[in-house]
């Protein structure tokens, strides 16, 4: 396995024998702001092996995870958004860690199921998805996008089998209901509360960048996933703001 630059003791608290860290979402928003391009793969074996822990967002084109990446990391353009969706069809890694010492990595997922994609390509991505949602070592967490407008389709519930056994052996899973500014209060209720029966024990979010909603919460939530130990979690008193990217 390559390491790249492993964080010691003297760059992260929280991994002495008894110590812990505060975290807050300006902690974590923090964290998330330092993610920049480590490498691209149009294929499993081009991508490095690492130790560190590996976050991988999925997800329908259309779906907002550009948005939702660019928003977590506070920066416009990291995650690309083509203007032909499901045209970018390259695994993208992005480094987090303050001080030059990578801690996690983000993996940016092609975006599927989007119909003006040649079926033979479709075909191919699903299997390159899946090998690397089933294989990839460092993989600790997938973030699927999900408009809660159209509900889970049936690529993400091929998914959500795919993975399933992982989650059962203690890979996190968070299902992200984007775009949440488009429903009525009672809707995000309602499709919360559905998410959550389809979710498999996965934890289930609201979010919008356009609202500000569940950003501090997803960060702060992807930031414990990234750092397993002992944490102390303290509620920010002032809510942090973010830019909001577009998809």
């Amino acid at each position: 396995m390559i390491s790249i630059s492993p964080p010691t003791s003297a760059n992260l608290s929280h991994q002495g024998a008894n110590t812990s860290v505060s975290v807050t979402p300006a902690l974590a928003l923090g964290w998330l702001h330092t993610a920049k391009f480590l490498t691209t793969a149009p294929q499993l074996q081009f991508l490095p092996a690492l130790d560190v822990p590996e976050i991988a967002f999925v997800g329908r084109s259309n779906a907002g995870k550009s948005t939702c990446i660019n928003t977590l990391t506070q920066q416009k353009q990291l995650a690309f958004a083509s203007k032909k969706p499901g045209r970018t069809q390259h695994i993208n890694l992005f480094a987090l860690g303050k001080q030059s010492v990578t801690d996690a990595v983000l993996a940016d997922l092609p975006g599927y199921g989007y119909a003006a994609v040649p079926k033979q390509d479709k075909i191919r991505w699903q299997q390159v998805m899946a090998n690397y949602l089933v294989t990839r070592e460092n993989l600790k967490a997938i973030v699927l996008m999900c408009d809660p407008r159209h509900g889970l389709t049936e690529l993400d519930e091929v998914l959500l089998e795919v993975v399933r056994p992982r989650v059962e052996e203690g890979l996190k899973f968070l299902v992200i209901l984007t775009k949440a500014d488009k429903l009525t209060r009672a809707e995000q209720t309602k499709a919360l509360h559905i998410m959550k029966l389809n979710a498999g024990g996965g934890e289930v979010r609201l979010f919008s960048a356009t609202k500000r909603q569940g950003i501090d919460d997803v960060a702060t939530l992807l930031w414990q996933w990234a750092h397993p130990a002992e944490v102390t979690e303290v509620p920010s008193d002032t809510p942090t703001q973010a830019p909001i990217a577009a998809d």
